[in-house]
């Protein structure tokens, strides 16, 4: 097989970090038409499409987000190899600044953060909690991890997985009340609800075999804070849908008290979780240390749970 030609892998990750032919000539130094012509040749030796073009904005095909996750990692690794060559491979430092929704951040990445820091002590992490849609330029953020359908053409997205959710309750609540033993005596049980109307609310669940089962579950404590979900099952108060990689980080590293996991055949399929990072220009080596990390890290934990 034929060498392949890094100006065309080059070229087509800046177009899809600067979501245009005429920004990544920009970076590149070169016409927009002879980027486009570098992304072709590119897509003609590897034999796939990898962008659909569209007179409005270019997407990622399948074939092309596996292509770009792969080859931007490769082009980083060559950059830093040539800084390690060139005696420039000084120990990353300096701050970058993380957004992320509240119940991930306080249940999920202070293990992980604790371990990056180990690795690099000269990177501050600077962590915003905060549950709101956010523009990383705008905010000033450098990584960001989101929930919900793929961001827009501002940023790049990396997919980790989706966020399913079990049902759990304390070992306080299940020796007091003994588990539900199957989906019918739900009903019967205090629940913890997440925005719920009069005491009440519908569960979408899904079990083992694919199906799906709607049950109305009632409970006297209901609140609009998922992290509250969380701290009212450990507290004894009833049963909660609880994010499962986020009770298995709980449970492995922050040596909290174990939760117990009701009908464990059924489940919540929940929304998919993105760590995304500003298109544009080259990013800083602590950023990409950073980001590369959390990619790694919690699509391990969402394909565990």
């Amino acid at each position: 097989m034929a060498t392949m030609d890094l100006n065309l892998v080059k070229a087509f990750v800046c177009v899809v970090e600067g979501q245009s032919f005429t920004e990544a000539g920009k970076v590149l130094g070169l016409p927009k038409s002879s980027v486009s012509r570098r992304v072709s040749e590119l897509e003609d030796e590897l034999g796939v499409r990898l962008l659909n073009r569209t007179t409005r904005k270019l997407t990622l095909t399948d074939a092309g987000r596996t292509y770009f996750e792969q080859a931007e990692r490769a082009l980083h690794g060559l950059d830093a190899a040539a800084e390690a060559a060139s005696g420039l491979d000084r120990e990353p430092r300096g701050t970058v600044r993380l957004i992320v929704p509240v119940e991930i951040g306080v249940m999920s990445l202070s293990d992980l953060l604790s371990d990056f820091t180990r690795r690099y002590p000269d990177i501050h992490v600077e962590i915003s909690l905060d549950s709101r849609p956010v523009s990383l330029l705008d905010e000033g953020f450098d990584i960001g991890i989101c929930t919900g359908q793929a961001p827009d053409a501002s940023v790049v997205a990396r997919r980790l997985g989706s966020i399913d959710a079990g049902l759990f309750a304390s070992t306080d609540y299940v020796a007091r009340r003994g588990p539900p033993r199957s989906i019918d005596e739900l009903g019967s049980h205090d629940c913890v609800l997440l925005r719920a109307q009069q005491q009440k609310s519908l569960w979408r669940l899904e079990g083992a075999d694919g199906a799906v089962v709607t049950v109305e579950v009632q409970g006297r404590v209901s609140t609009d804070e998922k992290l509250f979900v969380w701290q009212a099952v450990r507290s004894g108060l009833g049963i909660g849908l609880l994010p499962l990689h986020a009770v298995s980080a709980c449970t492995e590293h922050l040596k909290i008290e174990p939760l117990v996991r009701v009908l464990p055949d059924y489940a919540v399929r929940g929304a998919e979780l993105h760590v995304v990072t500003p298109s544009g220009p080259k990013r800083p080596h602590r950023v990409t240390l950073l980001r590369d990390y959390l990619i790694e890290s919690l699509a391990v934990r969402c394909r565990r749970s």
